[in-house]
C-alpha cells in the first residue's frame, strides 16, 4: 500500500508541477505580449508619407499654407542675416559698422543688393541662405542693414 501511495503522490506532484509550469509559461507569454505591445507603441512611426497621385487611404492632404505676407527688412535680418552680419563671420560687414558698409555701397546700393541675391565668392552665399526670400525681401534686408549702419 505504501507503494501505491508513493505512486499516487508521484503522479499528483507531476500533475501539479505540470499545471504550475503551464501557468508560469502562459503568464510569461502574456507578459511578453503586453511588453511587446508597449514597445511597439513607443517606437511606432510619428507620421506617414503619402506621395501625390497615390491612394493614401485615411491620410488627409495637408492644408495649403497661406503666404506669410511681406516681411520687413528687420525681420529678414533677424531670422537669416544676423548669423553672419551680427558677428562679421566670414568677413561679412556687421550691422552698425559704417566703414564696412560704406566700402560696399560705394559701388551703389543696386550692386550690393545684386551681390546679396546672387552671392559673392567665397563668403556670401546666394540670398544669404534665405531661399524663401524674394528679391524684394533681400533688398529690404540690405536696405535695413545699410540704413542702420550709417
Amino acid at each position: 500500500m505504501a507503494s501505491s501511495n508513493n505512486n499516487f503522490l508521484s503522479k499528483t506532484l507531476t500533475i501539479v508541477a505540470s499545471l504550475v509550469a503551464g501557468m508560469f509559461f502562459t503568464g510569461a507569454v502574456l507578459a511578453d505580449s503586453a511588453l511587446d505591445d508597449d514597445i511597439r507603441e513607443r517606437i511606432k512611426p510619428v507620421g506617414e508619407v503619402c506621395v501625390a497621385g497615390e491612394d493614401c487611404g485615411d491620410i488627409a492632404a495637408p492644408a495649403p499654407t497661406a503666404p506669410a505676407g511681406a516681411r520687413s527688412g528687420e525681420d529678414i535680418y533677424k531670422s537669416t542675416c544676423f548669423g553672419c552680419h551680427g558677428f562679421g563671420a566670414g568677413g561679412a560687414p556687421k550691422l552698425g559698422d559704417a566703414a564696412a558698409w560704406s566700402a560696399r555701397t560705394g559701388k551703389g546700393l543696386d550692386a550690393v543688393i545684386s551681390n546679396a541675391i546672387n552671392g559673392i565668392a567665397p563668403g556670401m552665399p546666394a540670398r544669404g541662405t534665405c531661399f524663401n526670400c524674394s528679391d524684394d525681401d533681400i533688398a529690404a534686408a540690405v536696405n535695413y542693414m545699410v540704413d542702420n549702419s550709417k
